[in-house]
């Protein structure tokens, strides 16, 4: 029997983590989706161990999305990260960093559902190796 997972979504606005957990919850059941609208609060749960995968926005207040990105894998290397953003530019090339220190996947908004749900899928699928 296969165990539900975990989706957590981080992005300080509100009303677009609510719609996607929305929609996520219709689409796929089998996932449970958490929902933070900042860094600090999701970081206490994926330390937790009760996180599956992480969909962060970038720009947020406090805790952006690099720096929540880089202390999620201090914590476990193999968490896959979903980075969001609304900027299609990285001036200071923290981007690229953050694909060499790992960092998965970069969806652009506005984004498909679909595409999202795509790379949580890939994400999510079992170890071939185990």
């Amino acid at each position: 029997m296969q165990t539900m997972k975990t989706i957590c979504i981080v992005d300080d606005e509100e009303d677009l983590v609510e719609n996607l957990k929305l929609q996520l919850e219709q689409i796929k059941p089998e996932w449970k989706i958490i929902g933070f609208s900042n860094g600090m609060d999701a970081l206490k749960e994926i330390i937790a161990g009760n996180v599956d995968l992480v969909i962060t926005d970038i720009a947020m207040p406090d805790m952006d999305g690099y720096e929540l990105f880089w202390r999620i894998k201090d914590h476990n290397p193999q968490m896959p990260v979903i980075m969001m953003t609304g900027f299609g530019y990285d001036p200071n090339h923290v981007l690229v960093r953050a694909k060499s220190d790992g960092l998965q996947e970069i969806l652009y908004k506005p984004f498909e559902l679909d595409k999202l749900i795509e790379l949580i899928d890939k994400h999510l699928k079992p170890n071939k190796k185990n």
